[in-house]
């Protein structure tokens, strides 16, 4: 055989480790519908979503990341989505401040466990940001989003913050309504995305700066399998995302499929669970 007819090699995708933390669902419930995906009063297994979650827990340490834990507050049923408490970047916390006061008393209690945790620059925010659900750091850039919980005049805050350029990115379709529910990061230049999530013009934006992005099928958006986190190499994201995983093994990653159906009653999955911890400014 010539090499002209030699297959191309994989891509070589290289895992980093991180540190995460995460709260557990001890508390669980849904008790208000804040979003489209809740429906107060219908039935929820307690028992099956703190499985379910510490299963994604498993995952996490046999990828060899670390896991901290945040205390739940009883009276808080939502504490279980800790990527919501903060961005955590080169070391400093900007804290969250939530839209609805159902989830407010949080941002005060991650707060706290920041500072515990060694954060002695953690900033109270003047502006409605509800952390990493709409705080995504690809690289060096943070992708932020907007348009039903996160207020814009926040994006300029974290700018100032963090000294770090902040894009400004536009939600339109209210089943997606944080970032982190319609963009994935995989590594420190791609993403993956759902496009009918945003506003033509943030669609565009997308397109220019993450030209060899992966797009999700509507399909697979609407089961929250963007909802996802990646080491570079594993992507950590919910099961009854096929077609996506699918896509994500023949660009190179090694997709891991966990179910967290019962936490998806209340709007979260994979991403919205997990809180991750960065310390150093990445080169």
């Amino acid at each position: 055989m010539s090499t002209a007819t030699l297959p191309a090699p994989a891509l070589e995708r290289v895992a980093r480790p991180r540190h995460y933390v995460m709260c557990p669902p001890t508390h669980f419930d849904v008790r208000y519908a804040i979003n489209p995906w809740m429906r107060p009063g219908g039935p929820v297994d307690l028992d099956l979503a703190l499985r379910q979650w510490g299963e994604l827990v498993a995952v996490y340490e046999r990828l060899g990341h670390r896991v901290d834990v945040l205390t739940p507050a009883a009276d808080l049923p939502d504490m279980v989505f800790a990527a919501n408490g903060a961005l955590v970047l080169d070391g400093r916390a900007f804290g969250a401040s939530f839209a609805h006061p159902e989830r407010q008393r949080e941002a005060e209690l991650h707060r706290v466990f920041l500072q515990r945790a060694g954060y002695a620059d953690v900033h109270i925010p003047r502006h409605v940001n509800e952390g990493e659900g709409d705080f995504l750091v690809v690289g060096d850039l943070v992708l932020a989003g907007t348009g039903f919980r996160t207020d814009v005049a926040a994006h300029r805050e974290a700018q100032e913050f963090f000294g770090r350029p902040v894009i400004t990115l536009e939600l339109a379709d209210p089943r997606f309504y944080h970032l982190d529910t319609a963009v994935a990061v995989l590594d420190d230049h791609t993403i993956a995305w759902y496009p009918g999530a945003f506003s033509p013009g943030s669609q565009g934006v997308v397109r220019t700066l993450f030209p060899d992005s992966v797009e999700a099928s509507e399909a697979d958006a609407a089961v929250l399998g963007l909802n996802a986190v990646s080491d570079g190499r594993h992507v950590v994201l919910p099961s009854a995302a096929g077609a996506l995983s699918a896509q994500l093994a023949e660009r190179g990653w090694l997709p891991i499929g966990v179910d967290l159906s019962e936490l998806l009653k209340a709007g979260g999955s994979v991403k919205c669970c997990t809180l991750e911890l960065r310390d150093a400014r990445r080169s």
